[in-house]
């Protein structure tokens, strides 16, 4: 995926971190994402139109619709006030998706930095899924992972990239301790948020007896 694709996606997950948190209007929201997700559409179409069709071209022309059509289901379910249901169908299919990426990107390309970040993709997507399909109460949660994923797996792989210094050594060993102190802070928010519920349940047990 290129990394034009990567900054405007960065835009995109970041406002949909505030809009989970509820800090921005949703319909809003849901505009840009349809605006990002068409230009992520055309984009992968034109780039199939021209390539010579090389498996890795395609694989790699691929991993771009995952987020164009997600970023258009979402913005068009937010608009539509639809059912999220179907949604997080598609998502908890697009997390299985990226799992298969992050297996490439650690036997095939041999990509730390991208096997981490497709890693935290298929998480971030599965969370949707809970979020939507099973109708956990995780958006403070899901937000929060959203946040963090839209500058560390997104705008500022972005920027270094433009900047020329992404591919170099040095950036390439930060950037995996960036990834994994990421996934740290995730596991121990998601075992805070596991012992909020117990807390809750065991008080409203309490109030029953």
């Amino acid at each position: 995926m290129s990394f034009v694709g990567l900054f405007l996606s960065g835009a995109v997950v970041f406002l949909n971190s505030l809009m989970s948190l509820g800090k921005a209007d949703a319909k809003s929201v849901g505009i840009f994402n349809i605006f990002v997700g068409t230009i992520q559409i055309i984009i992968p179409f034109y780039l199939l139109i021209v390539s010579d069709q090389n498996n890795w071209e395609l694989y790699n022309d691929a991993s771009i619709f995952l987020f164009g059509l997600t970023f258009l289901y979402v913005g068009i379910t937010v608009l539509k006030g639809l059912e999220g249901n179907s949604l997080g169908w598609f998502c908890l299919w697009v997390s299985i998706i990226a799992i298969v990426y992050t297996i490439t990107s650690i036997i095939h390309f041999h990509n730390v930095v991208s096997a981490l970040t497709w890693g935290m993709w298929s998480f971030l997507w599965f969370l949707f899924f809970l979020s939507n399909t099973l109708k956990k109460k995780i958006d403070h949660y899901l937000g929060k992972v959203a946040f963090v994923q839209s500058w560390v797996t997104l705008t500022i792989p972005s920027l270094l990239f433009f900047l020329g210094v992404w591919n170099t050594p040095i950036v390439s060993q930060i950037w995996t301790c960036v990834l994994i102190l990421s996934i740290f802070y995730f596991a121990a928010s998601l075992f805070k948020l596991k012992l909020t519920f117990k807390k809750e349940n065991e008080a409203k047990e309490i109030q029953v007896i």
